[in-house]
């Protein structure tokens, strides 16, 4: 069985500011640092950020069935501002997940403004239609307001100095 969410975060900064933090690897020292609730760390496995680059994460205690997950980066488009990951190993594939991508999508809104899309693609086997109401686009939804916000803060910090 093959499915998908989405979330979208709408904000006041410009999709190229923030494309600087999601289309880097900038992304994965600041998730565990803005979010520490959800991500012990982010490792850097193998890459500079382009595609086949390798992230390990941790999460946090208390997130329940995972502990950690390993993607894969699968495309990164610096035109469009997309990105997407698949998961290639951990507690998501351990559980029974055929596959799961992950996509974010950086969407210009004029020239102060922009749309974050976060999307999760993903499979099952017929076998297991529990695993379905494990997929949520929280943790994404609270990744792309976390960066907004960092961002936003970065910016006015620089501004007033």
């Amino acid at each position: 069985m093959k499915g998908s969410q989405s979330h979208e975060f709408e904000t006041d900064v410009p999709a190229s500011e923030l494309w600087e933090v999601y289309g880097t690897l900038r992304v994965g020292e600041l998730v565990p640092e803005l979010l520490p609730h959800i991500f012990a760390k982010a490792e850097l496995a193998s890459g500079d950020g382009d595609v086949g680059t390798i992230w390990r994460l941790t999460f946090a205690p208390g997130i329940p069935g995972l502990e950690t997950y390993t993607e894969k980066l699968t495309k990164v488009d610096n035109e469009n501002y997309i990105k997407e990951a698949e998961s290639i190993d951990g507690d998501i594939m351990k559980l029974g997940f055929l596959y799961y991508m992950v996509r974010c999508e950086i969407i210009g809104k004029g020239l102060t403004s922009s749309v974050i899309r976060s999307t999760i693609e993903y499979e099952i086997d017929d076998g297991h239609p529990e695993l379905e109401a494990m997929v949520s686009t929280a943790i994404l939804a609270a990744v792309a307001e976390s960066l907004s916000g960092y961002i936003k803060m970065e910016k006015m910090a620089h501004s007033s100095s």
